[in-house]
């Protein structure tokens, strides 16, 4: 059977599970210049053309689409904003251009709405701090307008990549096996899930009747030295890493970022968190 549901963004940490989680039901789509094995048979964005998009439309009529498209690396989007506005907002400005009507649109944003230490529900007012976060607050102002479309926002995941590279994960495992220097922030702090927990929740979102935004909890905040610890011992590993504060970084790094819910269902119950419910 056809697939029902388009994935535009594939090669994040969520979208590689959502595809992978649930490929009988999602098309998955990836952006141009991914090398990694693990996606060469799924078709490419050009979420520059809007007549590609129309067209993607027309062909699979689908009835949800799941945008996980973003460049996420904070210090890229610092280094040149009109590149990170053009992939995090341009992008999906197109893509609402000529989204059929009929199409639910399910957002997947970012924590990095966020900035400053602090509890935030789905009624706190953003305050980004970076180029990406204020990239994401546009994006979502857009998603806003188109009726019957889902703004999510989870914090931060952990999961498999699709290049073995990306990811907090992949990331410190590849830096070690090679003896590349690794920085810790020991003043960050975030809602850490498992992708694979998280993709599940998504798509229940996805296939029910919500719209406006939702948070996605953890069942606790974790900080990023003690991820880092907890990672290299279930690795294995011994990791020599170097611990230096937000301030001393040359791109803005969020603080203690929680986030929580004002909905009292069973989509906005806490994921598990990824310390706690190996511990």
């Amino acid at each position: 059977m056809k697939p029902s549901i388009l994935l535009f963004g594939a090669s994040s940490i969520l979208g590689f599970h959502l595809a992978s989680t649930f490929s009988d039901d999602i098309l998955p789509f990836v952006p141009p210049g991914n090398t990694s094995p693990s996606l060469r048979d799924w078709p490419v964005l050009q979420l520059e053309n809007t007549h590609w998009i129309a067209r993607q439309c027309e062909l699979h009529h689908p009835e949800i689409l799941i945008y996980c498209h973003a460049v996420c690396d904070v210090n890229k989007c610092e280094a040149d904003p009109n590149w990170a506005y053009e992939l995090n907002v341009s992008h999906l400005s197109r893509v609402l251009e000529v989204l059929p009507s009929k199409t639910r649109l399910i957002y997947v944003s970012s924590d990095h709405v966020f900035g400053g230490d602090g509890r935030y529900s789905e009624t706190s007012l953003t305050c980004p701090i970076s180029v990406y976060g204020r990239t994401r607050v546009e994006a979502e102002a857009l998603v806003q307008k188109h009726a019957g479309a889902l703004i999510i926002r989870p914090g931060l995941s952990l999961g498999v990549s699709c290049n073995g590279r990306t990811g907090h994960m992949d990331w410190l495992r590849y830096r070690s096996e090679r003896n590349l220097p690794i920085t810790i922030i020991k003043d960050e702090m975030r809602s850490v899930v498992w992708a694979d927990d998280l993709s599940l929740r998504v798509m229940q979102l996805a296939k029910c009747r919500e719209t406006g935004l939702r948070h996605l909890p953890a069942e606790s905040v974790v900080s990023r030295v003690d991820l880092a610890s907890f990672l290299a011992k279930s690795m294995g590993k011994s990791l020599n890493f170097k611990i230096e504060s937000r301030d001393e970084q040359s791109a803005p790094h969020i603080g203690h970022v929680e986030l929580i819910s004002n909905y009292r269902d069973h989509f906005s119950q806490a994921l598990p968190s990824v310390i706690k419910e190996v511990k």
